[in-house]
């Protein structure tokens, strides 16, 4: 590969007066600037980056840790994040945990031997330690946690607020007519299904419904979780007429299930669920409402607040931890 020293001894002229104008220096005249340029297009002359990152200190490189890239909700998040980066002229490296927290773990560690400047992560539902994440403060590289983020008070983070559209959706269940509403929560892991649940307690208070622990249970997300979670709901004495589930992806499990044991969604039993995915709305039988977790611009403000952390100037008028908390909205169907 051509080098700048080959380009100055061509033209007999130093190494940082090529670099200078390759560089558009003030300090460079406009024939050598249009000389050292017409000759580096001559022998395809690429910037060395390995000098160029030894010097700024900069890899211009963003790592990006998703659970799982099939879920439309990250894939989603993923282009958000990859448009801003475009936009600061950045490149994005990806992992997926898979939910698995050692695979987390190995990719916190290979990002930073990777040198990215900064991180953006949704923790997995395994994730209970996040030690691995703040090592990275000793390499002084930032994290913004975004749409599953830890439960501590230190941390950089971007978020829907699923407390109030929890108390939305019991509300809408009650006014179709609902009193007997079960809830299939995620893993006691994941901290945000603490809002949801909160919520969901607070709306039958408000409407003087007696709850009943019975018709709370819990998945891990698997297919087999969410199936035997609504099996458990339906073997009750007294079944629930509506559910709220966790998400979309535990909505197609159950439903399907549902289906298969005969009985008549939106009719026998009604469901509403969280993420509002749009191919949902290309199903026969549909949950009747869920609520928009607006991935798009989750990532977008996550990937902004962290270009802002990597801006010495600009993370000077940041708070010590900035925690985003966006609005989610209950959509009916």
């Amino acid at each position: 590969m051509p080098t700048i020293k080959e380009i100055a001894k061509r033209l007999n002229i130093s190494i940082s007066t090529v670099s200078r104008a390759l560089h558009d220096h003030h300090s460079i005249g406009l024939r050598t600037k249009t000389a050292v340029k017409k000759l580096a297009a001559e022998l395809n002359y690429e910037p060395n980056q390995t000098a160029i990152f030894f010097k700024q200190r900069k890899t211009f490189t963003l790592g990006v840790i998703l659970p799982n890239l099939r879920e439309e909700f990250f894939s989603a998040a993923i282009n958000a994040i990859d448009n801003v980066a475009l936009n600061n002229n950045y490149i994005v490296l990806t992992g997926q945990s898979h939910d698995d927290l050692n695979r987390e773990k190995s990719l916190v560690e290979s990002m930073k031997k990777h040198r990215v400047d900064g991180i953006l992560a949704s923790i997995s539902k395994n994730t209970t330690s996040f030690d691995h994440f703040e090592q990275l403060k000793n390499f002084d590289i930032p994290v913004v946690f975004f749409d599953r983020v830890p439960d501590m008070p230190d941390v950089h983070s971007v978020s829907c607020n699923l407390y109030h559209s929890s108390v939305e959706a019991v509300d809408f269940l009650v006014k179709q007519g609902h009193k007997r509403i079960g809830y299939i929560q995620g893993p006691p892991t994941l901290s945000i299904r603490n809002e949801r649940l909160n919520g969901y307690h607070d709306a039958l208070a408000k409407h003087n419904i007696k709850p009943d622990n019975a018709l709370i249970v819990s998945t891990d997300l698997s297919t087999e979780g969410n199936t035997n979670a609504l099996d458990k709901l339906l073997a009750l004495k007294k079944r629930p007429t509506a559910v709220l589930l966790f998400n979309d992806y535990v909505a197609l499990d159950v439903i399907h299930h549902a289906r298969q044991r005969k009985l008549t969604v939106n009719k026998d039993i009604c469901f509403v669920s969280y993420a509002n995915i749009p191919f949902m709305h290309y199903l026969d039988f549909p949950p009747i409402a869920s609520v928009e977790q607006f991935p798009m611009e989750q990532a977008a403000r996550a990937a902004e607040l962290l270009f802002k952390l990597l801006d010495p100037g600009a993370r000077e008028a940041l708070p010590p931890y900035e925690n985003i908390v966006l609005k989610s909205e209950l959509i009916i169907h």
